[in-house]
């Protein structure tokens, strides 16, 4: 499953709309159930509004009734060219995810489908603010 994840992340990516950073990134949000939501970043003009790739998997998940979640992959470079280093999520994204995920959610960046790293979010997010954390 995870090749088949970073795949899908790569070839998001070249759905990426990007007129100005020119950063094209891909994501592969896996549920529990085994369905893959894809997402890409999306540039506004207007930076604040732009959206990533990864709050968009999400975003398209959630909205069609998906709340469990196992693994992300995610891809990402400069347009026209193969990922040359690893695309990790920003802290934005790692907030969303951190609210509709476990600690143990599996967290994985890919250069290829045969070169990537994989983390749980708690490495990526440690000490993170959650719903326990105003409870």
């Amino acid at each position: 499953m995870k090749e088949k994840m970073i795949q899908l992340a790569l070839e998001a990516r070249k759905m990426a709309y990007v007129p100005y950073s020119h950063y094209t990134v891909g994501a592969a949000l896996l549920t529990e159930d085994g369905e893959i939501y894809c997402g890409c970043n999306i540039e506004s003009a207007s930076y604040g509004a732009t959206n990533c790739a990864e709050r968009t998997a999400f975003f398209k998940a959630i909205s069609e009734g998906k709340r469990n979640f196992s693994a992300i992959a995610i891809a990402g470079g400069m347009e026209g060219e193969e990922p040359k280093e690893y695309a990790y999520p920003c802290g934005i994204c790692r907030q969303v995810i951190k609210e509709f995920v476990k600690d143990d959610f599996r967290i994985i960046v890919a250069r290829s489908l045969t070169d990537y790293k994989e983390y749980t979010l708690s490495e990526l997010l440690p000490f993170g603010f959650g719903g326990d954390s105003i409870k």
